[in-house]
């Protein structure tokens, strides 16, 4: 397997890898490529972490500024630059959700009268629980190649072309992976 990954080619991963050495040397346009290579990904990660469009967006700010800060201690020898900066947009979003989940709520009866209960009932909770155990058994009756494609296509958000690059496959046949396991999926939880 290469090591490139998303959707970026072997000239692009070493474009990241000049831009993250340009932002340790200070020069902020490198920074500004950097932002427009890979924003949507990581805005991407980040939402799916935090389910807030805003709270995303200003976690995403933060990224970049932890991204530029942290430009010379990237180490190309240890990790792609999209899994080094898609480890600090997980880690910063991540530390969002544990703020939030430690601010004081409004405790006034006023305060709670007003707000309205966004959650999930019980019976929703039970039956999302259900589904993801069943999703989770079903992705176990998937061959590796099948079960790789998908994960890294639906939860990390990669194209086709960058998972053919990746896994050094052509990419007919990272689709057949796919598309046969989708149809296996959807066999297995209509069962």
């Amino acid at each position: 397997m290469r090591s490139t990954e998303n959707s970026t080619s072997p000239s692009s991963v070493e474009r990241l890898v000049d831009d993250l050495e340009k932002c340790a040397r200070g020069e902020q346009k490198a920074l500004k490529h950097i932002y427009q290579q890979t924003s949507a990904k990581l805005f991407a990660v980040i939402l799916r972490i935090l389910k807030d469009r805003q709270l995303a967006e200003d976690c995403l700010q933060q990224v970049y500024i932890k991204i530029w800060q942290a430009a010379s201690s990237y180490n190309r020898g240890k990790a792609a630059p999209m899994t080094w900066m898609n480890t600090i947009a997980r880690n910063q979003a991540l530390d969002y959700l544990r703020k939030i989940q430690r601010e004081p709520q409004m405790d006034t009866d006023a305060a709670l009268d007003i707000q309205e209960d966004q959650g999930a009932s019980q019976e929703q909770m039970v039956a999302s629980s259900q589904d993801n155990r069943e999703i989770h058994r079903c992705l176990k009756t998937l061959n590796e190649n099948q079960k790789l494609c998908l994960e890294l296509c639906y939860f990390d958000g990669q194209t086709h072309q960058s998972l053919s690059d990746q896994l050094d496959v052509p990419i007919g046949t990272v689709k057949t992976w796919i598309r046969r396991g989708l149809m296996r999926l959807k066999e297995c939880m209509t069962v």
